[in-house]
């Protein structure tokens, strides 16, 4: 026989301090009371249809192809009909005021910063052994052996083992620091030094360098960018007043 567990809202509450949720969703709460308030000031409203869109983007970025599958992913999620219109609501409205705040600083942006738009195609294989790494480094350039065929070697990976270390087209801003110096020297196709980092040595050969160009894509990732540094900065000067119950017996 199974266990009957009644779950009450206290014991989500608490469970929520237990993770150390609590800043987390502080941090959710006045983003979501900063959006509202600014989109009214601003006199930015949503119409049914812009309402329609967003919601059958959200439905479409869940995987919620039919109206059982939305009902269950609410029931899933304790949200009503009225939460779920709210969600959207505030995921249409969050769009538009990032747009009415930032559409106008996209280009200026993008050409102050496009170094960091910048892309790179390039095959990767992370080892452990800083020795090994230059070992087969010169190995490579001076081509006793191919980059590919070291990738079956050392690469864990199934799938990126087959495709003998290659990761595509990575963003610039997307690489760590110490790589993305590396890569931005680089004159493909070029076979870079080892580079190692906290996730341990690197072996990098770069194919391609992708100059940036502002596509609609990019458009869009900097307003969200330039939108989520606004929020924070608005965050930052809000006055919180807590009126949750956080009283501990435990002494520290």
């Amino acid at each position: 026989m199974s266990q009957v567990i009644t779950i009450t809202q206290k014991d989500i509450l608490n469970q929520v301090k237990l993770s150390c949720k609590i800043p987390e969703l502080i941090e959710q709460i006045v983003s979501y009371n900063l959006v509202k308030t600014a989109a009214s000031e601003a006199g930015i409203t949503v119409e049914t249809e812009e309402l329609q869109k967003t919601a059958n983007q959200f439905r479409l970025m869940n995987k919620l192809s039919s109206a059982d599958e939305t009902w269950a992913w609410l029931a899933k999620h304790a949200l009503s009909l009225d939460d779920f219109e709210e969600v959207v609501y505030y995921t249409a409205i969050s769009g538009k005021l990032a747009a009415h705040l930032f559409a106008d600083k996209v280009e200026p942006y993008f050409y102050e910063h496009q170094l960091d738009y910048a892309s790179a195609v390039i095959y990767e294989v992370v080892l452990d052994d800083e020795d090994l790494a230059m070992e087969l480094f010169y190995a490579i350039t001076e081509e006793e052996i191919s980059f590919q065929d070291v990738a079956q070697q050392y690469i864990q990976d199934v799938e990126l083992r087959r495709k003998g270390g290659y990761r595509g087209m990575v963003a610039r801003k997307a690489m760590k620091p110490e790589i993305s110096a590396a890569i931005s020297a680089a004159t493909p196709p070029q076979m870079l030094k080892p580079i190692m980092t906290s996730q341990g040595i690197h072996l990098i050969f770069v194919e391609e360098m992708i100059q940036p160009t502002l596509t609609e894509k990019v458009r869009l990732e900097i307003i969200s960018d330039l939108f989520t540094a606004w929020l924070k900065r608005k965050s930052e000067q809000v006055e919180i007043v807590s009126r949750l119950e956080l009283n501990s017996n435990v002494e520290m």
